[in-house]
């Protein structure tokens, strides 16, 4: 059987498991649960299904490893907030609040779990174009490779940092000024983890257009070609989803506000007040 047709097959099941899950708990947190777990399993169905038709090839056993190493940090980050221990994400429960329950169903099967079960596919098939292009690495694998475990090193300290802002200001009672992490790298982004997130599956997605690139595909087909669209639509989400976390933060805390005109939302840069003013 296809390997891509498997992985559709895979994700319809977890997809199902995950509406039925969340209508039996009342709980729309299942797919947050399966986000870094399904990947690895599309990624190496890819990596498996070349092997078994002879197509098999280094570049395809990289991109398993680093999509496990993506995955397993991000479960662990996961697990220790106590996201498997039945809490459900504080940004659906005021969703839930705001509309009307049918209206709130019909946003929970087309976007909690259709939009983004179909999305953890998307970022996924970077590794299927590799698979379908076998050819022996190159500088620019190197390059992108690196890249990838760079923004992974970047997302793991910046977790760290925020996870240990909020021990603090648990152990703090709750309060700890401004309220939000602005130190390390939260000085250069208002979410420097959220950055990085997005940085490895770009990285992820130019290794497999450097398969298809030096296979002959030209570029259109190869350096640009229709996997794109899963980095792509992640950094839709991500943007979307930034800007109603922090919509909710700043109601929160009015100090965010000035945090939010000096610091950037994503990229990391310098503070707005620490950047050289034009002359003239």
């Amino acid at each position: 059987m296809d390997a891509l047709l498997i992985v559709v097959l895979v994700a319809a099941l977890a997809s199902l498991a995950c509406w039925v899950l969340s209508l039996i708990t009342r709980d729309t947190s299942w797919v947050d649960r399966a986000w870094s777990i399904v990947p690895i399993v599309y990624v190496w169905i890819f990596a498996v299904g070349a092997f078994a038709e002879g197509a098999g090839s280094a570049r395809v056993i990289l991109m398993g490893v680093l999509a496990t190493a993506w995955g397993l940090r991000l479960t662990l980050n996961f697990a220790r907030k106590g996201g498997y221990t039945g809490m459900e994400d504080y940004r659906w429960a005021i969703l839930r609040q705001r509309m009307r329950p049918w209206q709130f169903q019909v946003f929970n099967l087309l976007f909690i779990i259709g939009y983004q079960m179909t999305l953890l596919v998307l970022i996924t098939l970077p590794a299927h174009m590799a698979a379908q292009h076998p050819s022996a690495l190159t500088g620019w694998d190197v390059l992108f490779v690196l890249a990838f475990v760079s923004f992974l090193l970047g997302e793991t300290v910046a977790d760290q940092q925020q996870w240990n802002f909020h021990q603090r200001k648990r152990q703090a009672g709750g309060t700890l000024a401004p309220g939000f992490a602005t130190t390390g790298l939260f000085r250069f982004s208002r979410h420097p983890n959220f950055f990085f997130e997005q940085a490895q599956w770009w990285a992820f997605y130019a290794i497999g257009a450097t398969a298809a690139a030096t296979s002959g595909a030209g570029f259109l087909g190869g350096v640009i070609n229709p996997t794109i669209i899963g980095a792509a639509l992640l950094t839709v989400l991500f943007i979307g989803s930034t800007i109603f976390t922090e919509s909710l933060t700043a109601a929160k805390y009015p100090a965010y506000a000035e945090y939010r005109r000096t610091t950037s939302m994503l990229i990391p840069r310098p503070p707005r007040s620490e950047r050289a003013v034009p002359q003239g």
